[in-house]
């Protein structure tokens, strides 16, 4: 049963739940980076929330999430202002409700959540200035219904703010205990350095985490630096698309025409004779250990120890539960190589 009856929780039920589903599915926690914050090695991304799913629904995927040990939920403010008619928050709405409908206790909670995009018509209304920031954080608990945010980052880099300006914002609002930690998402390895140099220049909040574009198809951009600052500075390391979209779930065959939606339209970049040749290989792991594509697709993310908590989406209940069947495919040395060479983006000498 997924769905959470409000009623008949209570703090006691919800910890005892919480911990055999945790057996159950094999949940592992760990450590945000150089932070005591420990996360599952699975986080819920709710993109989707408002956008192909509607609240009942997301309420359900949220709930089977939250029941198989999953304590690390990320959104963003503008999820998903992207819809006709939608104002953006909708994402963050979503979560709020549930959690106060469902009498979820706080603490058993991480919540991530950005700030950066466009939100208002105004020129002050989106970017990462002291009064985008300060004005977005009390929007997104409002929306919440929380008094603070575990995780709050930086959604992508403001060209016409300063990294200073930006970081007092964020470490004000660290001591004023609105946000536990801060991160970035999607910060190039220079860019990512400088910040942290400013942080230690002027003694202010740090960012903890980083979220990269990061899966089997998609290894360059951050495995060229990203990977060696995120190890050598202590940041959590929390990848969006580890499926690429929906290619490694096998969805997109060779030869065969695209299903007509926009999404399926901006995967033609990954349907290259190369990747389908690795789409060929994964079928062949997952026969031989009765898995699905997805499952070896995340198998091999999470056995990267730089790797924290990769993001995953849902859309049902099946799609939710076969992701968390990755949790106990333990790919084997020459699986992980053979994986590693096929998608290789650079040269061995």
């Amino acid at each position: 049963m997924f769905i959470i009856n409000a009623e008949r929780r209570t703090l006691e039920s919800d910890s005892l739940l919480f911990e055999e589903s945790r057996k159950e599915t094999g949940m592992e926690y760990k450590k945000l980076g150089r932070t005591g914050l420990k996360v599952s090695a699975l986080c819920m991304g709710t993109m989707q929330l408002g956008w192909s799913l509607n609240e009942d629904e997301s309420q359900h995927i949220l709930s089977a999430a939250y029941d198989a040990g999953i304590n690390f939920i990320d959104t963003a403010d503008i999820y998903s202002k992207w819809v006709d008619g939608n104002p953006g928050g909708i994402s963050e709405t979503y979560i709020g409700n549930w959690i106060k409908q469902n009498k979820i206790p706080r603490d058993k909670l991480v919540i991530a959540t950005k700030v950066r995009g466009e939100m208002g018509m105004g020129p002050n209304d989106q970017g990462l200035s002291r009064v985008h920031i300060m004005k977005a954080v009390e929007a997104s608990l409002r929306r919440l219904q929380m008094d603070y945010i575990d995780l709050y980052q930086s959604h992508w880099t403001d060209d016409d703010t300063p990294i200073e300006e930006t970081l007092r914002a964020f470490d004000d609002l660290v001591r004023q205990g609105k946000a536990r930690y801060v991160g970035a998402s999607n910060y190039a390895a220079w860019e990512l350095i400088q910040a942290l140099w400013t942080s230690d220049k002027y003694n202010l909040a740090r960012y903890d985490s980083l979220q990269p574009h990061y899966n089997l198809i998609y290894r360059d951009e951050f495995e060229r630096e990203l990977r060696a600052v995120c190890q050598t500075y202590g940041l959590g390391v929390i990848p969006y698309s580890p499926l690429a979209g929906g290619f490694l779930t096998g969805k997109y065959r060779k030869n065969e025409p695209l299903p007509d939606s926009k999404r399926a339209e901006g995967r033609k970049r990954a349907m290259t004779e190369k990747n389908f040749e690795l789409l060929y290989e994964m079928e062949a792991i997952a026969l031989h250990r009765k898995a699905s594509l997805s499952q070896i697709a995340l198998a091999w993310i999470l056995a990267d120890p730089v790797i924290t908590s990769p993001i995953i989406g849902a859309t049902s209940i099946e799609q939710l539960n076969e992701n968390l069947g990755a949790l106990n495919v333990h790919l084997t040395e020459d699986e992980r190589k053979t994986l590693d060479t096929m998608t290789a983006w650079k040269k061995e000498d």
